[in-house]
Order: structure tokens, then C-alpha cells, then sequence
């Protein structure tokens, strides 16, 4: 089937799938995950044949070792995302939800409710677990989704497809051509020109991925360019918490987006050079002074910069930072505050570490992303990220005409 085919029946999909019950999309959700936990074997060989190509993409140097290392599906990896899926059929539906209800005049309601997206493209790199997320958070949220992976990954993604729509299929009443996964760097041009028939596209990979997909659609894109996440280390900041957060935000996960890439300390902190020592200890290389401000290393490596007060700190990270996480370390709540108040990032953090910043942890199930826009999404994406809102006005006869030439008058009362 060629792109604008499956995009047709996306389309068609997605009009279905906006009037399916909850009950019908966890019951397809839950045989999605029954389905994965069954195959799982078959999955793992998919994954062990792009592993060992994936070994020669290394060795070349057409992939890093950090793509590699997110290619690989263990154990771990695949009981999370078997989780992810029940833990997505927990949360409410956040479609079909009424926002508010006001009343307009006698007899004339309006109600503001929450739909889905509609078809959503996502292009991504490198992590296969990413379609059972997206797709099962797609599922609930009632959007048709097309899918294009890393051709690092094709065995495993199709293995993982083909398992989903295998269940999707045995679930009666659920619409073909809901999850669909494409394959060519072609299928991604012709995606990105089908402005008005893809409602919005989410890319999760490098910067130049991104980048690339921004510069080259119209269609609306939701995500996140980079990832230079920020600590700011106050004059009152506990010792051991500042050490044990800031190691935390570098070393648990450093190619992750919401890792720290550099660390702003306060003049009079009197612990810097302990500071800095126990970063050194934990295997991190500390640039300080560097050259550059708006580096995203995606390693054991960190800026280290000295700050005259909360003020710079702020401009500072306003100026370079990519507007994705950053956090301050105080026992001053009034700084909190502050800070909090007026860094303008999608998460703002107190006292803990920026690796917080997850769909997951937030409690989401899940996530699509993480979002910088300033549109209807920031932060991490989860299923309220995938609806937006309709208005729904009932009337008994009531025309404009009425209004307009004072015979009648509004009452505008929210109920």
C-alpha cells in the first residue's frame, strides 16, 4: 500500500475511532498487550538480527554507541512496555471529556469538549519500544497513527506492528488502518507535504531529525529540537542534596534529553571546589568557563559555570537553555519562587533532579514527547497532549438576528 492509500484509511480510521466507547478501546488495548507478552520471542529475534547490523553501523560510525545501547530491547525494556500498555488502560479517557458548560441564553447551551487529534505521524529513531507507547496512547485517546522508525530498527518495529495489529484485528468493531507503520525515507517526504490530511506530526530523535521535520512541513509539529536542561546550585543550597541531585540529572541517563548539560553555581556557594570534586568522582568530565553555552553533550560531560546571583542565573538560562527543564537547588523559598515564576521552561523543578521531566514519572502511562511548543502541549505529551477541544452549542430555534437587534440579550452563565 502506498503512503497516500494508508493515509486515506487513517483518515477513515480516525473518524471511527472518535466514536468508540472506552470500553472498546482498553478491550483493544489489552489484547495489544496480551498479544506482545505472548510473542515476545518472537520480538526478541527481531530485535537480536538489528542488533548485529546495528554492530557494523557502530563500527563504522554511522550510528553511536548510545543508538545502539537505545536499540536493544531486554527484559527490562519489554516488561516496562507491556506495563505501559495496562497502565494506559487505567487512565481515564481524555477524549469526549466537557471542559466547562455555559449557558448562552434560555435554551442555548454551549459546551466546550475535548476530541482527539485526529491522525497523527510520528517519526522516530532507534527505540522500537516507542510503538507499543505511542500506539496504546493513540488507542485511548481515540487517533489514528502512522508510524516511521529508524531503519536501524525495522525488524523489531515490524515485529511489534505486526503483533498490535494482529490484536487490533481480533478486537470486533475496531477500524483497519488505525496503527500503521511505513517504511522509506521517501514515505517521510510524502508525509510531510500532506498538510490537511496528517493533523500533526511528532518526531522523537537528534536534533538534525527535528530540525529537518520543522523546516520542511506545515503541517504543525509537536516536540523538542534539543535538550540543554539546566541546574542552578543557589548561595544557600544544601551540599550533599546539590551533589546528589546534580549527579543524578548527569549520570543516571546522560543521552537523555531531560539530562543536565550544565551547571550554574552561585558566586558565594562555599562548597565549589568540593563541588566539583565529587562531579569528577562520579566519572563526569566538568568543563568550567566553557566557550559555548548551548552545548547538549549527551554525556558523562558537563558545563560548569560561577553565576553572581539568581538573576544572571536566570538570564542565563532564558538566553541558552533550550526551554525544555531546568531546576534550581535552594533553601531559600522566596529564590524557589522566583526562579520558578521566571525561567520560561516546560518544567520548572525545585530541589530535584531534571530526569523527573517523563511521562511516566508524571504519571502519564506514558508519553509521546516532550514538547517546547507554547501550543495546546508542553512538556511531556500524554493522552490529554493528543485531544484537543470542540465547541458543542444546542439551541432550540434561536437565530443571531435576534440578538443583534437587541430583541433578545445574552446571559452568558457558566453551569
Amino acid at each position: 500500500m502506498n503512503i497516500k492509500d494508508i493515509v486515506k484509511e487513517a483518515n477513515n480510521a480516525k473518524i471511527k475511532l472518535m466514536g468508540l466507547n472506552t470500553e472498546k478501546k482498553n478491550e483493544a488495548l489489552a489484547a495489544v498487550a496480551k498479544n506482545i507478552e505472548k510473542k515476545q520471542d518472537k520480538i526478541y529475534e527481531a530485535n537480536k538480527k538489528d542488533l548485529e547490523f546495528a554492530k557494523t553501523l557502530v563500527e563504522s560510525g554511522k550510528i553511536t554507541e548510545a543508538t545502539y545501547g537505545r536499540l536493544k530491547l531486554d527484559e527490562n525494556k519489554m516488561r516496562d512496555m507491556i506495563k505501559g500498555i495496562y497502565d494506559v488502560i487505567k487512565l481515564e479517557d481524555p477524549s469526549n471529556k466537557v471542559l466547562w458548560t455555559r449557558q448562552l441564553d434560555d435554551n442555548l447551551i454551549l459546551k466546550k469538549v475535548t476530541t482527539p487529534i485526529g491522525v497523527l505521524g510520528i517519526i522516530f529513531e532507534a527505540r522500537p519500544d516507542v510503538i507499543a507507547q505511542i500506539s496504546s496512547l493513540a488507542i485511548k485517546s481515540g487517533n489514528a497513527v502512522i508510524l516511521k522508525g529508524g531503519s536501524e530498527a525495522n525488524n523489531t518495529n515490524t515485529a511489534i506492528f505486526e503483533i498490535i495489529n494482529e490484536a487490533l484485528k481480533s478486537t470486533e468493531g475496531f477500524p483497519n488502518g488505525a496503527v500503521t507503520l511505513v517504511y522509506s525515507h521517501d514515505d517521510i517526504k510524502e508525509m510531510l507535504d500532506m498538510e490537511g490530511c496528517i493533523d500533526l506530526i511528532i518526531p522523537r530523535g537528534s536534533n538534525k531529525l527535528v530540525k529537518f521535520i520543522q523546516q520542511n512541513t506545515k503541517i504543525p509539529v509537536l516536540g523538542h529540537a534539543s535538550g540543554i536542561c539546566h541546574i542552578f546550585v543557589d548561595e544557600s543550597a544544601d551540599f550533599d542534596m546539590a551533589k546528589k541531585i546534580c549527579i543524578d540529572a548527569k549520570v543516571q541517563y546522560p543521552t537523555a534529553c531531560n539530562a543536565v548539560e550544565t551547571i550554574l553555581v552561585h558566586k558565594n556557594f562555599k562548597f565549589y571546589e568540593e563541588f566539583k570534586k565529587e562531579l569528577q568522582n562520579a566519572g563526569i568530565k566538568v568543563i568550567e568557563n566553557p566557550k559555548e553555552y548551548d552545548i547538549e553533550y549527551s554525556d558523562k560531560i558537563l558545563s560548569l559555570i560561577k553565576v553572581n546571583d539568581i538573576a544572571e542565573a536566570m538570564e542565563h538560562i532564558n538566553t541558552y537553555g533550550s526551554h525544555h527543564t531546568d531546576s534550581i537547588i535552594t533553601n531559600d523559598d522566596l529564590n524557589a519562587e522566583i526562579f520558578m515564576n521566571n525561567v520560561d521552561s516546560a518544567g520548572v523543578f525545585h530541589n530535584t533532579s531534571t530526569r523527573f521531566s517523563d511521562g511516566f514519572r508524571y504519571g502519564f502511562g506514558a508519553e509521546v514527547g516532550i514538547s517546547t511548543n507554547k501550543t495546546h502541549a508542553r512538556g511531556p505529551v500524554g493522552l490529554d497532549g493528543l485531544c484537543i477541544y470542540k465547541y458543542k452549542l444546542t439551541g432550540k430555534g434561536q437565530i443571531v438576528d435576534d440578538y443583534a437587534k437587541g430583541i433578545k440579550t445574552f446571559k452568558h452563565k457558566d453551569i
